[in-house]
């Protein structure tokens, strides 16, 4: 779970971003302007990242900011699950990425599994809802909702790397390879299995 200190400068990043998109006071403006320019200085030097780098991935200041999304399959066969490696740090994950827009979320799980491992799947359900913060992962600037997708093959075809991803295998729980931990975590590989076994009938969420 992510420092109380992190969450709530995200969130005095978000309402300065919100002030910027409705506020129509010029001196507001500029209050709002200063504190957005205020919490990126202390992100930047709280995670040791340039400032040039939080402002680019800070929220849009002339929208209200929301969460980002992150979609997630859990493709199972055989009792094991498909994980893909990934080109940027050669770790392991679930297959997925950002939700597009113009694309149900369940759309863009699937997009994502044809891209990264080359097979098509249909979503079948929505086992668990993550807030990024509230779980075991690295602290990250961004805020993120991760949606996790029980999903089922629909064609034959064998896996195989796609443009982003170095290789792709199906894993059993108690052999799996070195996970990218930003992307996903032991726990969503579980709960996967006990949605899909019935173990466990109803969605996690936070």
């Amino acid at each position: 779970m992510e420092a109380t200190w992190l969450n709530q400068i995200k969130r005095l990043q978000a309402l300065s971003a919100t002030g910027l998109a409705y506020s129509r006071d010029q001196y507001d403006q500029e209050r709002f302007e200063q504190i957005n320019l205020i919490t990126a200085q202390m992100l930047a030097q709280l995670s040791s990242t340039p400032l040039e780098r939080i402002i680019e991935l800070s929220p849009d200041s002339k929208s209200y900011p929301t969460p980002k999304v992150d979609v997630r399959a859990a493709v199972i066969r055989d009792d094991q699950i498909l994980l893909v490696q990934e080109r940027d740090n050669e770790l392991w994950t679930m297959p997925g990425g950002f939700a597009e827009v113009g694309l149900s979320a369940a759309e863009n799980v699937a997009k994502e599994v044809l891209e990264e491992a080359c097979i098509a799947v249909t979503a079948e359900a929505l086992y668990s809802v993550r807030h990024k913060a509230k779980g075991p992962f690295k602290p990250d600037i961004r805020d993120f909702y991760k949606l996790y997708f029980l999903c089922d093959r629909i064609d034959d075809a064998a896996p195989q790397p796609g443009a982003e991803t170095l290789a792709v295998k199906f894993f059993s729980i108690d052999a799996l390879p070195a996970l990218c931990t930003d992307r996903v975590v032991l726990e969503d590989i579980e709960r996967a299995f006990e949605f899909r076994t019935g173990a466990h009938q109803q969605t996690w969420f936070d």
